[in-house]
């Protein structure tokens, strides 16, 4: 059996990892008799690594609480795309900028709220999801960082994340709310 088709098994202790090199072959200087390198490498992460599992795993820990910008992250790109592929639809997506507007008509009609804080929190989001809309149709058309629109998406974003955060402290427990 020749040398190239017989396998050889170096222990390794756990933990490391074993970088072979395999023997060079030269022409006419031949030592066929000299084996080749095995380099025993700890495997240890780096401090960059350790860093961005550390981060990595406090934002997966509190996803909740960052919503609000992991979907405006998500929407720079997604309209960026739709501004290259058909900017048009900025056009149909122009009339929905005023949905916001008539849900806050209609609730307050159908379901009136006698305390001045429901009113505020209604106005609130629907000021903030007509901007929201208005942003992706104009995003869509001109480009998402044309302008004034990446300032827009800036200021829409605190703005969202200041009133999610305000949000989940302020969350009445449910079984204070039934009584």
């Amino acid at each position: 059996m020749t040398n190239r088709t017989r396998t050889r098994t170096a222990k390794v202790p756990p933990g490391t990892t074993a970088l072979r090199i395999p023997r060079q072959r030269r022409r006419g200087f031949g030592r066929r008799s000299t084996q080749p390198i095995v380099l025993v490498v700890p495997e240890q992460p780096t401090l960059a690594s350790r860093a961005a599992w550390a981060v990595g795993g406090w934002l997966w820990d509190s996803r909740r609480t960052w919503a609000p910008i992991g979907l405006a992250v998500l929407a720079l790109p997604a309209t960026a795309i739709a501004h290259a592929v058909f900017w048009w639809a900025g056009l149909v997506l122009a009339p929905l900028t005023a949905a916001p507007l008539v849900w806050l008509a209609w609730t307050s009609r159908r379901r009136p709220a006698a305390d001045r804080t429901v009113r505020r929190w209604r106005r609130g989001l629907a000021s903030l999801a007509t901007a929201a809309t208005a942003w992706a149709a104009l995003a869509i058309v001109f480009g998402p960082l044309s302008g004034p629109l990446g300032l827009l998406w800036v200021l829409s974003t605190t703005t969202a994340q200041v009133l999610w955060l305000r949000s989940l402290r302020a969350s009445v427990d449910p079984i204070e709310e039934i009584r």
